[in-house]
């Protein structure tokens, strides 16, 4: 009976110390290094797309188009001065600069700007950020469908057709906008007097409509007339950019690679030597 219990644990030590067989030992190196490979994968395919849509020049773009489409909202006037409740209908030609971008960055670099253009216009909101809302709305779903079809049908024709159906998506959009978010916050304040704001959108609807449809028509003539020209402008100066940042990458990898493969100097003993 003593002497059970020491070939017991000597049977359990040598069942722990056995060597485990080297093709186990490989899967599970593989199992575990899976999960790792795809976690690079997804970094890397992330950092690309991020670097796609947000390089130095794009950035540089966007800044540029974001501070004049704000800009511009300070030279808006209204349409019909004389019609109550419609009189706050005002134009301006802010989304020329986004459209433009959107044809020549992308919708999202698009759809990027009209969110920091309205978070600059919220520093002087008269309407406590609802207005600003409806116009992020109304501007993205006025650039969005042409932004992202230019990118697989090109030229004039087409864009033309894009054009055209921003017109149609916006009005339609707008009359909602207006009519499930903006009447019913004017309406909370007392700016409609004794009308609620079914009835008071009820008296303008109209108004809305043909406001919109001036502003979104004349907007996308603009973008029709300058767009080409203004392309070229800047796939040329974004092309020299990228061709001095690519420049500038490869002497600063050379320059690491002399310094990483080139020759160390030996310390001198200061013991040593005349």
């Amino acid at each position: 009976m003593q002497t059970e219990r020491p070939l017991r644990l000597r049977a359990e030590n040598e069942k722990e110390t056995a060597p485990v067989p080297a093709e186990k030992t490989e899967r599970e190196d593989e199992a575990a290094l899976v999960p790792a490979e795809e976690k690079i994968g997804r970094g890397a395919r992330a950092k690309a797309v991020l670097r796609e849509h947000f390089s130095a020049p794009r950035m540089a773009y966007m800044a540029l188009f974001t501070a004049l489409a704000y800009v511009v909202t300070f030279l808006e006037f209204s349409v019909f001065p004389a019609v109550p409740l419609a009189n706050q209908l005002k134009l301006d030609f802010s989304n020329l600069f986004f459209m433009i971008e959107g044809f020549l960055l992308g919708p999202v670099e698009a759809v990027v700007s009209i969110a920091i253009k309205e978070a600059f216009c919220l520093i002087d909101s008269q309407t406590m950020g609802v207005g600003e809302v409806a116009n992020l709305i109304m501007s993205t779903a006025y650039v969005i469908l042409p932004a992202v079809v230019y990118r697989f049908k090109k030229g004039r024709g087409w864009v033309a057709l894009y054009l055209a159906l921003a017109c149609v998506i916006q009005i339609g959009i707008s009359l909602i906008v207006n009519r499930y978010i903006n009447f019913p916050f004017f309406g909370a304040l007392g700016f409609l007097g004794d009308l609620d704001a079914a009835a008071a959108f009820r008296s303008v609807w109209a108004y809305v409509l043909a406001f919109n449809a001036i502003k979104s028509v004349s907007v996308s003539i603009a973008v029709f007339l300058i767009y080409k020209p203004l392309s070229r402008f800047i796939k040329m100066t974004s092309d020299r950019f990228e061709r001095r940042m690519q420049r500038a990458r490869a002497a600063r990898a050379a320059k690491a690679a002399a310094g990483e493969g080139g020759p160390t100097a030996a310390p001198q003993d200061k013991n040593t030597g005349n």
